[in-house]
């Protein structure tokens, strides 16, 4: 089986950037500003679409519906839904302060899946930051006061970025992507985000965009984060693998799940499926489960997601 190329989903958020994404990474968008590219994504909210071959111009749900669930492998028969959503996100302002719950909360609440995520920093401006949950323990009293004073980022951990970090952000943990970063993310296939503090910034219809400040209370692990030992792999849960993959090398593709290619610098070949094609910064392609040995050539590094 080939690997298809998947044209993203683009959105214009106010924090976004004017060009990095476009100049950088090759993603086509007239948005401006251009703040995320979903370019691996069945959500409805924003569903990538297959660019070449004999299903050229159908989404990747589409394109799942009609080949059937075995090109997504054994490991994703447990899920209902495409499990993964990955984006490239470029910060030119600092994001909201948020949190994400749990599939437990949020399926009670929103009638979808929580979110777990892991960030990995593609470029980094100078003094480049980001907020990873709480410097110590704090009390819900003591969170919710912050919130309401609006000295939250007080309590905060903040952490200089470099390119190449790497942040596993579990359901639960207060987070924010900070000004003069390109990430990529791979995430939960879901959409459910609570803002719990934005700087005092209103949207584009001149109102101050919404908090969900009593959700956040309810869902927000008040420990500090753990760093964790994911071992040879850049991070893994129930719904994602990730590894990174700097210069050429080959892989399997079994019956166990698809992969999906992320290519973050450079360019080189990828041959799968008796196809040989080029592949480039910025580039997402999809390879269905089963498709067996490839390898990739070439001055490239490569994100390599698939379902453990």
């Amino acid at each position: 089986m080939p690997a298809y190329l998947l044209s993203p989903a683009c959105k214009d958020y106010l924090w976004g950037g004017h060009r990095r994404l476009r100049e950088d990474f090759g993603v086509q968008s007239a948005l401006d500003p251009l703040a995320e590219a979903w370019v691996l994504s069945c959500h409805p909210d924003g569903p990538s679409v297959l660019a070449d071959g004999p299903y050229a111009g159908r989404t990747l749900a589409g394109y799942l519906e009609e080949a059937g669930k075995e090109v997504l492998g054994t490991h994703c028969g447990r899920f209902e839904d495409f499990p993964v959503l990955i984006k490239l996100i470029d910060a030119e302002r600092d994001l909201s302060i948020q949190v994400h719950p749990s599939d437990e909360y949020a399926l009670a609440h929103e009638g979808q899946f929580g979110k777990t995520e892991m960030w990995v920093a593609l470029e980094a401006e100078p003094h480049a930051c980001l907020y990873y949950g709480f410097e110590r323990e704090v009390s819900r009293e003591e969170f919710a006061r912050h919130i309401a004073d609006g000295t939250l980022t007080e309590l905060l951990r903040k952490v200089p970025v470099k390119q190449g970090d790497v942040f596993f952000i579990p359901s639960g943990t207060l987070h924010a992507i900070g000004a003069g970063l390109v990430i990529a993310e791979i995430q939960q296939n879901s959409n459910v985000t609570y803002r719990v503090f934005d700087y005092n910034r209103v949207g584009a219809d001149g109102k101050p965009r919404p908090l969900h400040v009593e959700k956040a209370l309810e869902v927000t692990d008040l420990r500090p984060v753990r760093k964790p030992d994911f071992g040879p792999h850049l991070g893994t849960c129930p719904y994602f693998t990730v590894d990174g993959r700097d210069g050429p090398f080959t892989a399997w593709c079994g019956g166990e799940s698809f992969h999906a290619l992320l290519v973050t610098e450079g360019q080189g070949t990828l041959a799968c499926g008796g196809e040989t094609r080029t592949i480039q910064k910025g580039n997402c392609l999809f390879l269905p489960a089963g498709s067996g040995g490839y390898e990739v050539t070439g001055a490239c590094k490569t994100l390599v997601t698939y379902v453990p």
